[in-house]
């Protein structure tokens, strides 16, 4: 269990009872939702990931009583379907092999996927049913797509808003770029590069006759420590002519400038060795510098050309020292005299370290060459350090005493308006690549349109929207307050793929990420719009609905506006940390700018990534398994609970075919468990008879009813913070140990009959409470299960089981805790002393000893005089020296037990006297008084801690 048919057929008939339905009511609400998919690829493990953490959320509240709203959509804006059609009709093979072979559609579709239209429709569907296969509590009747009309004149009259508020501009920016495409690519468009950022470099213009050789740095504040240039002479470098000067660059980096400066030409090639051995001017110091060669130089990045500052750059030290040792190069370009006479140059003081810090960093973290991968780590540390603690030496003229971060601005600015230097752009990391398979520029676009996202009032509003919201993990919060401070102008449009054309200049069309930002809006009215011409949503409309303005239109149906109002504010966002820089915070951003307070969103959950076998899932690489095929092996139940049990939601989770088989056979000890339970009672088990806890008398019963009570404490505390691991571990993995325990202990009863009505009551008890634990989980399991022990209704509408504090009992937990701990004990005496003891006589602490823990709890610390004063005031014992001995002693056993006051030892050994016998495979005499002491045991007996002695 559960079976694929069990599965079908409760899923059959949710759907036939409009079970997930969800219309407002007197109830009080929670609206979660979760990205939407875009629907270009199957639907994979990972993606049930994404799926399940809120269907779990959802239906454990709905559960609790809430009225919960849990809806789906299918994002298709923009280029990559476009691009996959084009791949598709050109016959790309690798395209072809990664549809047919990993998404597996069949021969008769693909040649359908020519149309971009046609791949959304058949990947939603897919999509649809395989969440409907995983049995997600959706609400499907508000289901639409991004290219839907009606959602269209949503976008419209979102972009509309924004721009009447001054919150869009037009203007030139760097973007992300498909020079195939001729368009601007957003994360959703790329095959590789997602969330990689665009980066800001300042060019240095060094003189070499009538020509510069142009460096781009992160750190321009360092040209007053450089001593050489370095580029790489096995590749090709050439010139260019920009506004009158020439300029030598890499041949790569001359294309990446093209496309982010005006009238830029190439005017030749240039011999690259023939520069070895030549010298620059520095443009801040006038000094000269010789050029280097250096392998390590990445033609495509940047301008192909990087000067040196070993002082305060490890990567450039270690380069330069490699160079020194390096007799043949240095013979080839006769430069040998000069390169043994560069000595590094301080022009930082951070403390802590010397004149050349980057000498002392790399000593630190032990680089040995520049091969080393602790490189990389010594040198982000060292600018890192330099960042925050850095100042600029005195002998900086002009700069002396600033921070290195006011430093690098005010030289930077000296540069630019001086006609020293100029700002390129360059990805964070490459490659970047378009989903048509072309490698992306960064390009500057002239003309296109913006969301001011710079806005210093537009970003305070968010960050006050932030302030009222949880984060879960809580420390995901200071990464919010980051990007909504730091967030750059976002390119909001594009000229090619499916989307709504912008409402002032339609030539353009709203790019994926600026219309997914308040999208939860249109889920609350979905249902009411099905049967309205969407060229009736104007502006009035939606102002009306969303904004509580006043209308005049009859046409809006009865309940819409209020349907809204009682879903909204949204209580839950779900999304990958990898959006925490652009859509999670954008949604903040256009919530702020269109919605009152009081309609802002509450709560955002971030994940983390999935793993397969311990790599990362691509399906552009084909590593990943369909969920679909998942479900068919295991069961969507399987699937589920280990989706939820591997790793905490923003966690990274790794999918491990071993460990899924393993879960399944957990899922079917918790099924057999109940029929284990029928077959104790001698037929079915009517779970409404069970609904409360039955009064005991054993102390092993009224354990395990106390073990529940804390298992669903802890569960539904976990639950509560969308914390699945954790209500996991308690709802399943510790409570099959409880139970495990439990029917351990109580085998003799079982088997002799005596005590079996109460065993079996308790046992009853559990299943009912356990089947409705695991009910979020593995709902289909659960429903069976309930059905079949005639459980009321569906177990997906059940109350949550909510614990009973006052079933919670220390004490009984500490008499199990004394039970254990005596079978623990007896075993280790008889391995250590090598005894087959055919007697074991226990030995229980006097009351005196009672007396004298309860005034040590008092006292409430280690103090052994204010124990021993008060024990002799009260005459607990009237042997001073015992007692001053004991007093000594409970003084440090006070702090290593939990002391919940006096237990009846006597009767909870008696209860267990059959349990350990079997147990300790001896016969267990109990003595409440020292009657047959021979070795004078007794005097060791603590409360808690019975004396032992093996006869």
């Amino acid at each position: 269990m559960t079976d694929i048919k069990i599965e079908d057929k409760w899923q059959k008939k949710w759907q036939k009872s409009k079970l997930f339905q969800s219309n407002p009511d007197n109830r009080e609400k929670i609206f979660l939702t979760v990205a939407y998919p875009y629907p270009s690829g199957a639907m994979h493990v990972g993606h049930g990931r994404t799926y399940t953490v809120p269907d779990v959320y959802a239906r454990f509240k709905r559960m609790q009583g809430y009225n919960v709203l849990f809806p789906m959509a299918w994002h298709v804006t923009g280029a990559p379907v476009i691009g996959i059609a084009k791949r598709i009709k050109r016959r790309d093979p690798w395209t072809l092999d990664i549809y047919q072979n990993v998404h597996k559609v069949p021969e008769e579709e693909l040649n359908k996927f020519t149309d971009p239209h046609y791949i959304v429709k058949y990947f939603s569907e897919e999509y649809h049913d395989v969440m409907t296969h995983m049995g997600y509590s959706i609400d499907w009747r508000r289901e639409f797509t991004t290219i839907d009309p009606h959602y269209q004149k949503f976008i419209t009259w979102q972009f509309a808003k924004l721009n009447q508020k001054g919150l869009v501009r037009r203007g030139a920016h760097p973007v992300k770029y498909c020079p195939d495409d001729e368009n601007p690519v957003g994360d959703h468009d790329l095959l590789e590069g997602e969330g990689v950022a665009i980066n800001e470099l300042t060019l240095i213009k060094f003189k070499m006759g009538e020509t510069y050789l142009v460096a781009a740095t992160f750190r321009p504040e360092t040209l007053f420590g450089a001593t050489n240039l370095w580029l790489n002479p096995d590749e090709e470098y050439v010139k260019i002519k920009n506004n009158g000067e020439e300029w030598i660059v890499s041949k790569k980096a001359c294309d990446n400038l093209l496309n982010q400066k005006t009238g830029l030409e190439m005017v030749g090639e240039v011999d690259a060795p023939e520069l070895i051995g030549q010298h620059v001017e520095n443009p801040v110091t006038g000094e000269k510098h010789i050029i280097l060669p250096a392998s390590f130089v990445d033609p495509a990045y940047a301008t192909g050309v990087v000067y040196s500052v070993p002082a305060h750059a490890p990567a450039d030290y270690i380069a330069l020292t490699d160079l020194k040792n390096d007799s043949e190069t240095l013979e080839k370009y006769g430069i040998k005299e000069e390169v043994e006479n560069i000595q590094p140059i301080g022009l930082i003081t951070l403390k802590g370290f010397g004149q050349h810090p980057a000498v002392e960093m790399i000593e630190q973290i032990g680089v040995k060459s520049q091969q080393d991968p602790k490189l990389k780590e010594a040198t982000n540390e060292m600018y890192k350090l330099e960042h925050a603690k850095g100042v600029m030496d005195e002998h900086v003229t002009g700069f002396s005493g600033l921070r290195v971060p006011e430093a690098r601005d005010a030289i930077k600015e000296t540069l630019l308006e001086e006609g020293k230097g100029d700002i390129m752009h360059e990805f964070a990391e490459k490659p970047v690549i378009c989903r048509c398979g072309t490698e992306c520029v960064v390009k500057i676009l002239d003309n296109q349109w913006f969301l001011k996202y710079s806005d210093e009032e537009w970003t305070q509003t968010a960050q006050d929207t932030l302030s009222h919201m949880k984060t879960i993990p809580a420390e995901i919060r200071p990464n919010f307050e980051y990007y909504l401070n730091w967030l750059h102008d976002w390119a909001c449009a594009r000229r090619i793929g499916l989307g709504t054309p912008l409402p002032w200049d339609p030539q353009w069309l709203i790019e994926p990420l600026s219309d997914s930002t308040i999208y939860m809006s249109y889920y609350a009215i979905a249902t009411h719009l099905k049967n309205i011409d969407p060229e009736e949503l104007d502006e009035e409309f939606f102002d009306h609905i969303f904004l509580d303005k006043p209308t005049t239109k009859t046409n809006i149906p009865a309940g819409m506006k209020e349907e809204f109002n009682y879903w909204y504010p949204l209580d839950w966002r779900l999304s990958a940390k990898d959006l925490v820089g652009n859509h999670l915070s954008f949604h903040i951003f256009h919530h702020s700018a269109i919605y009152p307070e009081e309609k802002r969103p509450r709560g955002v959950v971030v994940f983390g990534m999935g793993l397969l076998e311990g790599n990362k899932m691509s399906s552009s690489k084909g590593n990943i398994i369909l969920l679909e095929d998942a479900i068919k092996i295991h069961g969507a139940d399987v699937v589920r609970l280990f989706l939820m049990s591997s790793a905490e939601p923003w966690q990274d989770f790794d999918w491990r075919e071993k460990e899924v088989i393993g879960t399944k056979k957990r899922l079917e000890w918790f099924s057999g468990f109940a029929a284990m339970v029928d077959e104790l009672h001698g037929s079915q088990i009517q779970l409404c008879d069970c609904t409360e806890a039955p009064a005991v008398d054993k102390a092993i019963n009224a354990w395990m009813i106390s073990q529940v009570n804390q298992r669903v404490r802890d569960a539904t505390q976990a639950l509560e913070g969308f914390q699945t691991r954790k209500a996991l571990q308690e709802a399943l993995f510790l409570f099959k140990k409880d139970i495990d325990h439990y029917l351990h202990r109580v085998d003799l009863e079982l088997k002799s009959g005596d005590g079996r009505e109460e065993i079996v009551s308790v046992l009853a008890y559990v299943l009912g409470i356990w089947i409705r634990l695991m009910a979020p989980f593995t709902p289909h399991a659960c429903e069976e299960l309930w059905n079949r022990h005639g459980g009321e209704g569906f177990v997906s509408e059940a109350p949550w089981p909510e614990f009973n504090p006052d079933l919670i009992n220390e004490k009984v937990h500490k008499g199990e805790e004394i039970i254990q701990g005596l079978v623990d004990d007896i075993r280790e005496i008889k391995k250590i002393t090598k005894s087959q003891a055919e007697k074991i006589h226990i030995y229980l602490a006097p009351e005196w000893k009672w007396e004298v823990f309860d005034i040590a709890l008092k006292v409430g610390k280690p103090d052994m005089g204010s124990i021993m004063g008060q024990a002799i005031k009260a005459n607990v014992h009237d042997d001073k020296k015992e007692l001053a001995g004991f007093a000594q002693k409970i003084a440090r056993e006070m702090t290593r037990i939990n002391y919940v006051g006096w237990l009846d030892e006597n009767q909870l050994l008696e209860n267990s006297q059959n349990f350990l016998s079997r147990e300790t495979g001896a016969e267990v005499i109990i003595h409440p008084e020292p009657d047959y002491d021979p070795q004078n045991k007794a005097r060791n007996a603590l409360p808690y801690k019975p004396a032992i002695y093996l006869e």
